[in-house]
């Protein structure tokens, strides 16, 4: 008789009866109570207690792998979450249709309203921005914060500037960081990471944000098919009764066609192009508002870890070092001050206007690296008791006393310059972000005595302010102040720079007497006619300037100004007959 194979079978064979096998859970070790296979599914014996068999449904491995997900031989391991992946919030909320229709009056409105200049038609376009936003974040369920009403309304205010002012040098500055404050509103946190970062989010929901409006189009669209055409049949009947009796009144009455002439934009064959493209700028800038406003990065999970805290004396020596030059070259200026131009000048062998242009740029650049110098010295501070802590106080709030007096007689040189040559846009940019930096510098002595928690969000803030006030304030106004100042005490004046300035210096630049009122704004004149927007395209300064020039008029010859030649622009503005480069602010 063949010897019976003693190995497992497979299939309907049936098993010999064996000892029963006591009960236990699969995978105990051998030897242990249990470890004995059982009968399986059609009489198949079951593997060997810790065996692998490496196939899904096995046993549990034991010893230091058990409790582990079974892997075959040669999978990957899994890799850790990455940075970004945990950036990354759950899924949005579906896009509903108020959101949706927000969008579409956002591009429809870009389309219409942007093609002739920016002016107030930008408040426009961004209430159905803001609009799709808050449809999308309550669709979301997520909650106004205060911060977020702050950074909200601050950036509708910046863009009161290019309402407002007709200069293209701050309206630019005031619609990006309208920009970066929209960015902050969406994204919240109070990180520096949320305030370093959060404007990319916006671009990150660029390509997202149009999958996730165009399902939500798709699944209204569905749900909703028998409703679509009564919608777009009452609103063509709604255009054409508009189209054909405003026509009739249009041309029954010539101050009514004005009217309507001046409210609805002008949409001729040539524009299509450029009125397409600002359609699909507004549209996609909505909907990346409205999908970041669904579900925003969370730059707050972003990790900065503080660097290795230094030595006292290996931190410490080197910012007293600073600390005492700063010193010197305080006391210096204080000399200065005290002692007099005049003194200096003779014993430094400088002339005037040598003095007073030399060193602006350097300090300019001394309070910017103290910055960056103070930012390292936190980084690797030491932290370990209530001693090294006073230390960090000391040592870093004595530097920036010391700054402060490096702003300051940055300022005073500043002002030395303008007496001499007169205001321009450079010099009075360069002055009002030197008045910043030296803000910059009082919060952060501020977050050393209170806390640095809400320094982050303050600086944000305090430059937020600072480009608003800037384009409020008007700078060509105050150039165009200054200017017509000094050429009331001194009867000197540079009206070929004054003629490159925009209408918000008109009501300046009109008081002067003639043919130099006249050969200052006749530039600007000319610029306004062929500039000839509708009202939502127009500044408040461009229409002041318009009323002022249309009061008074241009009267002046076409070669009565002039065009002297450098030496000579310049040569009224030095009073020692040193000359001026033109660069040098």
């Amino acid at each position: 008789m063949a010897k019976q194979d003693a190995r497992p079978t497979s299939g309907a064979e049936p098993r010999t009866p064996g000892p029963a096998a006591p009960s236990g859970p699969v995978g105990t070790p051998p030897g242990t109570r249990g470890a004995q296979p059982t009968a399986g599914p059609q009489g198949a014996p079951r593997p060997r207690a810790g065996a692998h068999t490496g196939r899904p449904g096995g046993p549990a491995p034991h010893g230091p792998w058990a409790g582990a997900p079974h892997r075959p031989w040669g999978a990957p391991q899994p890799s850790p979450p990455s940075w970004l992946s945990r950036l990354r919030p759950a899924p949005p909320a579906r896009a509903t249709m108020p959101t949706i229709w927000a969008i579409l009056a956002t591009g429809l409105l870009s389309a219409l309203l942007l093609d002739e200049g920016i002016g107030l038609n930008l408040l426009i376009v961004a209430v159905p921005a803001i609009l799709a936003a808050s449809f999308a974040a309550r669709a979301a369920r997520r909650r106004l914060r205060p911060w977020t009403l702050v950074w909200a309304v601050g950036g509708l205010a910046l863009l009161l500037v290019p309402a407002l002012r007709d200069a293209g040098w701050p309206t630019f500055l005031a619609i990006v960081s309208a920009l970066v404050l929209t960015a902050f509103a969406l994204h919240g946190g109070s990180g520096w990471p949320s305030i370093l970062f959060g404007p990319l989010g916006l671009a990150d929901s660029l390509g997202s944000g149009t999958t996730w409006a165009w399902r939500g189009v798709r699944e209204r669209a569905d749900g909703s098919r028998g409703r679509w055409l009564p919608v777009l049949r009452t609103g063509g009947v709604a255009v054409l009764l508009l189209v054909v009796f405003g026509a009739l009144f249009a041309g029954a009455d010539a101050a009514f066609a004005d009217l309507l002439g001046s409210l609805i934009p002008d949409v001729s064959v040539t524009q299509v192009p450029w009125r397409l493209s600002f359609f699909l700028l507004g549209l996609f800038g909505a909907i990346a508002v409205a999908r970041t406003a669904a579900a925003p990065l969370r730059w707050d999970r972003m990790v900065i870890r503080p660097g290795r805290a230094r030595g006292r004396v290996e931190w410490a020596l080197p910012l007293i070092v600073m600390n005492l030059l700063f010193a010197a070259f305080n006391a210096v200026q204080l000399a200065v001050l005290f002692g007099g131009y005049d003194k200096v000048l003779s014993e430094t062998g400088l002339t005037y206007s040598e003095y007073a242009r030399q060193g602006f740029w350097q300090l300019l650049m001394a309070t910017l690296l103290t910055l960056a110098v103070i930012g390292l010295a936190l980084r690797w501070a030491p932290r370990a008791d209530a001693r090294d802590r006073t230390l960090v106080r000391a040592v870093l709030g004595t530097l920036c006393v010391l700054t402060l007096v490096v702003v300051a007689s940055a300022l005073r040189r500043m002002d030395l310059y303008v007496d001499a040559y007169g205001l321009t846009r450079l010099r009075v940019s360069v002055a009002a972000m030197e008045i910043w930096l030296g803000l910059v510098i009082l919060l952060i002595m501020a977050a050393g005595v209170f806390g640095a928690r809400l320094l982050p969000r303050a600086l944000a803030a305090s430059a937020a302010v600072a480009v608003l006030a800037f384009g409020l304030v008007s700078p060509d106004a105050i150039v165009a102040e200054r200017n017509v100042e000094r050429y009331d005490r001194l009867g000197k004046i540079d009206l070929h720079y004054l003629e490159g300035l925009s209408a918000d210096a008109v009501p300046a630049l009109d008081r002067l007497p003639e043919p130099q009122r006249s050969c200052a704004l006749r530039d600007i004149d000319a610029r306004l006619r062929e500039d000839d927007a509708d009202w939502y395209a127009t500044s408040w300064s461009q229409a002041r300037a318009r009323s002022i020039l249309a009061e008074r008029g241009i009267s002046v010859s076409p070669g009565a100004c002039g065009r002297p030649s450098r030496d000579e622009e310049f040569d009224p503005y030095d009073p020692y007959g040193e000359g001026d480069p033109y660069d040098v602010p």
